[in-house]
């Protein structure tokens, strides 16, 4: 079995015509999304076979953008329903196993990270749009079958006697649930503990009786009530979410049409953001560029529609994001620059949480752009904010510099380099944790906030480092040394230990389930994932439908 061989880059963007796996329809406030993977519809044809509806990273790739489409084309629906689209009595067998067992231990991580991402985002849709998902369970779901139902707000598993819920990854796999399953069945179901150790060492999981008896499904309806009764309570709850939604949410929808992506010999390019890789740092560092919204005045009054500015440029982040994260493994190290007219990014950024308190579509792009600022929270590469001359880190892109690791800061002699705070930095977009940036840059200590907040007007850099806003500030003698030795030094490091080392400085505070869920993906599958017990000759994800049994190592460590 191959190892470690080069996958091709990889590309975020589809659309339901392009759709493989998923077939999505909408019949007023309910969604149907049916789950039919096409068993030769792998992202490395020939490798590997998608049986049993498993899934790899081009089905997830589909998933989040229905989930993602669903949300701004698509404000009338209520309920989303997902279902299995194969006469196998099977919903989803899971990730397939194949796939990780031959995939780069990079590429497991990214993969299940990204399958984290999809699934908080279902959650996220549930929470604040008024789009509650429903897991149809029309067969088993195993593994990460049953982590996508987990997400859903509720579980309904047809009782047909031979139907299950399970989680067998370690009496199976020796390894652990890689999309969240074990703190969801905790955190969010609240399971007893006792009950989630029978559950999580079964193989076989629970049929319906006992799903139901332990709360690991919410219903179950036998083979010939099925469709009736999951059709009926999908309307039922759609009525009850309609006469409950703090915002009205009707149509019409805004269409996400593709982003313009223009690959360059360094990098690549879109309308409002520029990657650049750094050749002479082996490609080890990459620039990141998010310029503002014309400057011509438009932008005070922005357009309400998928190419009004913060929405595109966003959306524009969050591609560069995954194709940074997946297809540059090598990239440690991200320089976080803003460019363009203070004044219209403000105004733009006014204009849009003005909408949000009345309009759906401004709401949706709030919700996005934290979305998108959470994924760089959890992207496992080191961020450095350079807010130089002509830099606009102010309001919501002042936000991009919180969330970097390190902010350097310019000294000019007259102080106009500056950053400004606004509305959006107090809590308009929320970590993971649920609290503020600023909340998360002084932990505890509000009268640092209170500080930063109380300045009226634009910051200074020798005013940024005295409120600790800015990591250092720099002037002409030292900044171009001090940020040359700051970048040489951070990519001598050991790239395996910087990402624990961020993952455990990012997320300070109380722990929400969402964040419990990212802070053990990282530990459990940067150790599990490579140890010999799982991943060895005769390990049990490599020995996973062979005849002979794994071999294991009964030392505990």
């Amino acid at each position: 079995m191959g190892h470690d061989f080069a996958y091709p880059p990889v590309d975020f963007e589809t659309h339901p015509d392009r759709y493989k796996h998923w077939k999505l329809s909408v019949d007023g406030p309910v969604a149907t999304l049916v789950m039919a993977v096409a068993e030769d519809g792998g992202m490395w044809p020939g490798r590997y076979e998608l049986k049993l509806n498993s899934y790899d990273l081009g089905v997830d790739i589909e998933l989040a953008d229905a989930v993602q489409r669903l949300r701004f084309e698509h404000p009338e629906v209520r309920v989303v329903q997902i279902t299995g689209g194969l006469d196998a009595k099977i919903f989803c067998a899971g990730a397939n196993i194949r796939m990780l067992s031959m995939a780069p231990h990079a590429f497991k991580v990214n993969f299940c990270k990204f399958t984290n991402e999809t699934r908080t985002s279902i959650e996220d849709a549930t929470d604040h749009s008024g789009q509650h998902y429903v897991a149809a369970l029309n067969g088993t779901a195993s593994g990460g079958g049953y982590e996508l139902a987990l997400a859903c707000e509720k579980i309904w598993l047809i009782d047909d006697g031979n139907a299950a819920v399970s989680l067998p990854e370690v009496p199976l796999l020796g390894v652990l649930p890689g999309t969240g399953g074990l703190t969801r069945i905790t955190d969010k179901r609240r399971i007893r503990r006792d009950m989630a150790d029978v559950f999580c060492t079964k193989a076989e999981g629970f049929r319906a009786r006992d799903a139901l008896k332990h709360d690991f499904i919410d219903a179950a309806w036998p083979r010939s009530q099925w469709e009736e009764g999951t059709a009926r309570a999908a309307v039922d709850l759609a009525a009850e979410i309609t006469d409950t939604l703090p915002l009205k949410k009707d149509g019409p929808g805004v269409a996400l049409p593709a982003l313009e992506r223009d690959d360059t010999d360094d990098g690549w390019s879109y309308r409002f953001v520029d990657v650049v890789l750094d050749h002479d740092n082996g490609d080890r560092v990459a620039t990141v560029t998010i310029k503002g919204p014309p400057s011509d005045g438009a932008d005070a009054d922005p357009v309400r529609g998928a190419d009004t500015w913060c929405l595109r440029a966003f959306r524009e982040l969050d591609d560069a994001l995954l194709r940074l994260r997946v297809n540059h493994l090598g990239v440690g190290l991200i320089l976080l620059r803003a460019e363009g007219d203070r004044d219209a990014i403000l105004a733009h950024e006014a204009a849009m949480l003005r909408g949000a308190d009345d309009d759906w579509f401004w709401r949706e792009v709030q919700l996005f752009v934290a979305r998108t600022l959470r994924r760089v929270d959890n992207t496992s590469k080191t961020f450095f904010a350079i807010i130089d001359e002509g830099s606009a880190f102010v309001g919501t892109l002042l936000e991009l510099a919180l969330a970097a690791d390190r902010q350097y800061m310019f000294l000019d002699d007259d102080g106009e380099n500056s950053v400004l705070l606004s509305e959006a930095n107090e809590g308009v977009f929320p970590m993971a944790s649920g609290i503020s940036r600023l909340e998360a840059r002084f932990p505890g200590d509000r009268d640092a906030i209170e500080a930063v907040v109380e300045v009226e007007g634009e910051i200074d850099a020798e005013t940024c480092e005295e409120l600790g806003l800015v990591t250092l500030s720099l002037d002409d003698i030292d900044w171009e040394d001090e940020v040359r030795i700051a970048i040489e030094e951070r990519v001598s490091l050991s790239p395996d230990a910087l990402t624990g080392m961020e993952q455990n400085l990012r997320f300070g505070g109380g722990e929400t389930c969402e964040t419990k869920i990212y802070g053990r993906l990282s530990a459990w599958q940067n150790w599990i994932f490579q140890r010999p017990n799982a991943v060895g000759d005769r390990g049990a994800l490599s020995m996973f439908g062979h005849p002979e049994r794994p071999i294991f190592d009964f030392n505990r460590t």
